[in-house]
């Protein structure tokens, strides 16, 4: 019980007991609705069961405003949720304990304060949502099979939680257990990379005409020319989880984009995914 309560991951033999749940028609059906995962090799897939059986073992789902979970829907949240930790210690994702999940987008109140001092308090429709020492909150319409490939909700707000558990989400995740890697370099890519992606943002926003919404679907053959979703020009922590969302799902435009800032999160993750989706020989002729 007070293992559970304190947010540390569930015993071995749980773990074991919910591994041998996951049946391997389950399985397949979950994969291969995942086009992202079709490069995994067998050592690979067999490392991503057990981290979801960890994963399942060790938090508890519940659904929001009438959301119905069943088997299918836990497992595929679970398995893309487990892809970040593949390579790493679970231990990561400890220290928050629930995953809730609502049907469609949901309302979380904003309170921000401008230049001028001024408070300004208003709703914001969110897809995901990774509390500091609470839960992981998700839209199961933004997180389910299907979704453009280019993003992913789950992987996301994970990547915020990868961040949070170093304390205050600032893009740089704790490197203690990566000795190639120190947090001035992390510091130093992350800023310049952040800040050369600001420009591009700004560059884009520029060159929209005037008679277009910037805000509406009308402006995306502009935005799409972006290496990242602009969304990841907020601030470090978003940049940090909208490029691991990109490095997992979509990694080439990152790549091509910005090689050193995805050789770091090739370093963090211990995974390539670009070599994995297209494959050594393709990957060498970029």
């Amino acid at each position: 019980m007070f293992r559970w309560l304190a947010g540390r991951g569930a015993r071995p033999s749980r773990v074991a007991e919910t591994l041998t749940r996951i049946s391997p028609l389950g399985w397949r059906r979950a994969r291969t609705s995942l086009a992202f995962l079709d490069g995994l090799d067998d050592r690979e897939d067999e490392a991503l069961r057990a981290r979801v059986a960890w994963l399942l073992a060790s938090k508890s789902f519940s659904g929001a405003q009438g959301m119905v979970l069943d088997d299918d829907i836990m497992l595929s949240i679970a398995i893309q949720a487990a892809l970040p930790i593949l390579e790493l210690d679970p231990v990561l994702y400890e220290g928050w304990t629930e995953i809730i999940v609502y049907p469609g987008g949901f309302l979380i109140p904003r309170t921000e304060v401008d230049d001028s001092g001024v408070v300004h308090e208003y709703i914001q429709e969110a897809a995901g949502e990774a509390w500091d020492g609470g839960p992981v909150i998700l839209s199961w319409e933004d997180s389910c099979p299907g979704m453009p490939q280019a993003a992913n909700v789950v992987i996301h707000e994970f990547a915020h939680k990868l961040d949070l558990y170093g304390g205050e989400a600032d893009g740089i995740p704790v490197l203690d257990a990566h000795p190639q890697l120190r947090t001035r370099q992390w510091r130093g890519v992350l800023t310049s990379t952040f800040e050369r992606f600001e420009r591009m943002v700004t560059e884009v926003e520029d060159a929209i005409p005037r008679d277009v919404d910037p805000e509406s679907e009308d402006a995306d053959p502009w935005y799409g020319s972006l290496p990242l979703d602009p969304y990841a020009a907020t601030d470090p922590a978003e940049f940090f989880a909208v490029s691991s969302e990109a490095f997992f799902v979509d990694p080439l435009p990152l790549a091509k984009a910005f090689p050193d800032w995805y050789g770091l999160l090739q370093a963090y993750y211990r995974q390539d995914p670009l070599r994995r989706l297209l494959g050594p020989v393709n990957v060498d002729r970029l």
